[in-house]
């Protein structure tokens, strides 16, 4: 069955590897525990081994199950303190589950037309030219310019650098605040703010991520001055309002993200202007219990106070979320579940319906889809998912669907006409999510950040609170 191998080394034979297993067996064992059960194995003793029930692409031995699934690293993990089961999902109005569609391509010309028709005089309100903010900030020249950057590291750069020239333009760089970034993955748009604001007091980083993450640049955030800290969670289930330290020392949020996929963008709004702000404007209402401080104590906060009032850039009052900048990326990932502009779609006589389209729809701005089918029969479709870390800058052909097939549309339109389709469904949805920001006391904008040759995916979402509201402006 296996060729000799060195003493204590496991005699199973790989056969898909075709080399014999190099893991180390127990003292006394022909075979390593992985293939002590395996069949060709024949164990020395009668103990049976068993897929994992957490894990089934592991096994354990029948009789330590129980102590096994005790430590098992498949094993559901403790919840932390800011999980909070579906906080930010919205209200589900069950009446309004979106039932399984058609695809597309399944649709007849008249009903493809009549969706189209639909688009168009819901977008006729809508503003499709937006400002061009693209900005850089000379923390990153230096990185810029260096020679050995790749093209795609120089497009993440281009990107960092106009996010953050944007987040300065609002006034959001300072002392005395906390950077909440969503979607982070190697968290380098942090790493960024946090080399503009070197010396800066007082300014705290939070990394929401769902995959357990750490890159390099997060040894070096150890040994600066900010505090960073990364919270493996799901945006759907975080509780802002659950973090000591944001309960402790109240500095105003601001909300960064670079390509926050779909609907992590609506969760992360909702967690934002709806979750933690309500949950901020709840505990000011509660009654603190008082105390009889001494002189000492009174003549040191006045001091502090004192203090406080001679730096720049400190508002007399904080506002819970001081400001927003949000790089939008994959619409065709969005959900109408979770969807912040329902009321917009309302409004406009549509529906999870429609919505469900348009949503589809979207990825034709991106898709790179070829002049004839010809053309595309020799591409191979890629998956809809968004890009990896080392490549998110969705390129010609990044989200293609089954639907996107020339032949399907019925030679209704050419390429040029289903981009441009593409971008109205694209642009619809983020209106809903400005509608939403603005009634939630917002100034929000659209804005292209970057040039398409860097990233199709280039219109950046911003939020400050509007001066008319009864927060103090972020200023």
């Amino acid at each position: 069955m296996a060729a000799p191998r060195p003493a204590g080394r496991c005699r199973y034979y790989v056969e898909r590897k075709k080399r014999g297993c190099r893991m180390m067996a127990a003292a006394g064992r022909l075979f390593c525990g992985e293939h002590a059960g395996a069949a060709g194995a024949q164990e020395e003793d009668a103990r049976k081994r068993i897929p994992c029930p957490l894990d089934p692409k592991h096994t354990v031995y029948e009789d330590q199950l129980e102590k096994h699934l005790k430590k098992c690293n498949s094993r559901e993990k403790p919840k932390p303190v800011f999980f909070i089961q579906d906080i930010n999902a919205g209200l589900t109005d069950v009446t309004e589950t979106p039932e399984e569609q058609v695809p597309i391509s399944s649709l007849c010309k008249e009903e493809l037309e009549s969706l189209i028709r639909k688009l168009r005089k819901a977008s006729e309100g809508v503003n499709l030219r937006l400002k061009d903010q693209t900005l850089s900030h000379p923390v990153l020249q230096e990185a810029l310019n260096d020679p050995k950057n790749g093209d795609s590291a120089a497009k993440h750069l281009k990107q960092q650098a106009s996010i953050l020239g944007n987040i300065e333009k609002l006034k959001l760089l300072g002392p005395r605040r906390c950077f909440v970034e969503f979607g982070a993955g190697r968290g380098k748009l942090s790493h960024w703010v946090d080399t503009a604001l070197e010396g800066a007091e007082n300014v705290h980083f939070y990394l929401v991520e769902r995959v357990a993450t750490r890159f390099k640049v997060d040894g070096k955030h150890r040994k600066r001055n900010s505090m960073f800290e990364r919270l493996q969670i799901d945006i759907q289930h975080l509780c802002l309002g659950k973090i000591p330290m944001l309960v402790e020392k109240k500095l105003p949020l601001i909300g960064i993200g670079k390509h926050l996929c779909g609907v992590a963008t609506d969760l992360a709004l909702r967690c934002l202007v709806e979750t933690y702000v309500a949950q901020c404007e709840k505990r000011s209402e509660e009654p603190s219990v008082k105390r009889i401080k001494s002189e000492k104590e009174e003549a040191k906060e006045t001091n502090t106070r004192e203090e406080d009032g001679k730096e720049e850039n400190v508002p007399e009052a904080w506002p819970p979320v001081a400001g927003i900048v949000i790089a939008l990326c994959c619409h065709h990932r969005c959900d109408w579940t979770h969807y912040v502009g329902k009321e917009f779609f309302r409004a406009l006589a549509l529906g999870p319906v429609e919505f469900g389209y348009f949503q589809r729809l979207s990825s034709w701005a991106t898709c790179g889809m070829r002049e004839t089918a010809a053309e595309t029969s020799k591409t191979e479709p890629r998956g809809q998912g968004c890009q990896s870390a080392d490549n998110e800058e969705h390129q010609p052909g990044a989200c293609r669907h089954a639907d996107d097939k020339p032949d399907s549309l019925h030679g209704l339109l050419s390429a040029e006409e289903r981009k441009n389709i593409g971008r109205l469904c694209k642009r619809l949805i983020d209106q809903g999510r400005v509608l939403y920001l603005q009634q939630k006391g917002y100034d929000a904008e659209l804005q292209y950040y970057t040039d398409p040759s860097v990233s199709l995916e280039n219109v950046l979402l911003t939020a400050v609170p509007c001066r008319s509201s009864s927060t103090e402006p972020f200023v």
